[in-house]
């Protein structure tokens, strides 16, 4: 979901015009090119009265950029305070010149001093610095609008939940109070056996579309007729319940249940699933859904989520593993989207590959006595092989020291379960908890 932002570009006309016009008029122009829903005003405001007219007709935005286009006191500040409680940028723009000549904008003290006025209300708010061409502040303008269109999405989002979590694997609930309080997403569930009943039901024409997808996405190491037509069966299953709840991520049951009461795995379901944009996890792990989901919508390609199963000192990496539900579109050019057998009941289809290599930031939404807590660390999935029957990725963190960040790691109480997501998110995830005050732990 969109966010709708709105522009205070403020002057004093005391100060040298012709830099802050041109300064407000590219403003103006990097603005709408990232922002889809932002108001902005025909010219720089200039006095505090005029910020209340601007914004008169403003409700409820999701974040005020209020930029200092020249030294401004704090009245314009208490104006849009007053009216709003959302999170504020504060932007101020370089000197034209530094040249033993006048001061011409000042607009780095006007800067100071919103930021104090809004520091000592407790408001929510961060600072960028530059002029509009410059990279760094077109990124923190776009990550933002990244972080706050997910927080929004977040409030939208359903989880479906499958099933219990197995003996031993609790870590992977959630309290649902407090996951509406936090973020405002909320559960629908369906137990196992329904889903398994509602598979039952269909014909063989019915599930024909829904093999074709998985025949069509990977290659079949002969898998018995009879198995491919189970997983389609499931797959239809699970898109109905999907489809029916407006779910956009999902933690499912797995095993023993859809091994011992329905003779097949859900491993390449929940792999298609993800491929299709709903963020799926196994052993009904609610954070590790919603960690694929934090990551898919930022990183805008499918997740995948893993245990951390080795330490492999030759390329100072960490393993991560699963069973076989890694998406078919992550899997490494050099073995491509194979299918194989579940590694321990030989029973398939479930995926069966290395993924891809590329720039990773590993993540995880977990809990504990203190309330929401996340997990990040930048690293890089390396073009290793597959390290383990079922799907791996092999992550490099930055900087190597694989041994000593596991030792952290266990020694911060993390749940089994992480995130790997294709690509640098940290700027977002460290927006996102600023925002939700979710305790960051970046390693």
């Amino acid at each position: 979901m969109g966010i709708k932002a709105v522009f205070v570009p403020l002057a004093r006309t005391t100060f040298y015009m012709p830099s802050a016009e041109e300064n407000f008029a590219k403003s103006v122009k990097v603005l709408k090119d990232i922002f889809a829903d932002i108001k902005t005003p025909d010219s720089l405001i200039t006095d505090p009265a005029d910020v209340a007219a601007y914004l008169k007709d403003v409700t409820a935005p999701d974040l005020i950029i209020y930029q200092c286009t020249t030294f401004i006191g704090s009245e314009f500040m208490y104006e849009i305070m007053r009216k709003f409680n959302c999170p504020v940028l504060i932007w101020a723009t370089r000197e034209p010149s530094i040249d033993g000549t006048r001061l011409k904008l000042n607009s780095l003290t006007g800067a100071f001093s919103a930021g104090n006025s809004v520091y000592t209300q407790g408001r929510k708010f961060d600072f960028v610095f530059g002029n509009p061409d410059e990279q760094n502040v077109i990124d923190t303008f776009v990550n933002y609008n990244k972080a706050l269109s997910l927080i929004n999405d977040l409030k939208e989002l359903v989880i479906g939940v499958v099933g219990n979590q197995p003996a031993g694997f609790g870590f992977g609930t959630v309290h649902e109070t407090d996951l509406i309080g936090t973020l405002g997403s909320r559960v629908a569930r369906v137990e196992a056996a329904s889903i398994m009943e509602k598979a039952k039901s269909y014909t063989a024409e019915e599930v024909a579309d829904d093999l074709a997808e998985l025949n069509a996405r990977t290659i079949n190491v002969n898998i018995p007729a009879e198995n491919m037509e189970k997983y389609a069966r499931l797959r239809k299953a699970f898109q109905s319940f999907v489809d029916e709840n407006n779910i956009g991520a999902l933690a499912s049951r797995c095993w023993p249940d859809f091994f011992t009461g329905f003779g097949a795995p859900v491993c390449a379901v929940l792999s298609m699933l993800n491929d299709n944009n709903i963020a799926s996890s196994c052993e009904t792990d609610i954070g590790g859904a919603i960690s694929m989901y934090i990551g898919s919508r930022l990183s805008g390609q499918a997740t995948y989520f893993g245990d951390p199963v080795a330490i492999d000192e030759n390329c100072d990496a960490i393993v991560y593993w699963h069973c076989g539900a890694g998406a078919s579109t992550l899997a490494s050019s050099a073995c491509g989207a194979k299918l194989g057998v579940h590694p321990n009941r030989k029973i398939g289809p479930v995926m069966d590959f290395g993924l891809k290599s590329g720039e990773v930031t590993v993540i995880r939404l977990g809990s504990d006595k203190d309330g929401y807590r996340m997990f990040m660390y930048k690293g890089e999935a390396l073009d290793e092989p597959q390290k383990f029957y079922g799907t791996s990725v092999t992550v490099k963190p930055e900087g190597g020291k694989a041994a000593q960040y596991v030792k952290e790691f266990v020694k911060d109480g993390w749940e089994p379960h992480f995130v790997v997501v294709y690509g640098d998110v940290t700027n977002e995830i460290k927006i996102l908890c600023n925002l939700l005050n979710i305790r960051l732990f970046e390693y």
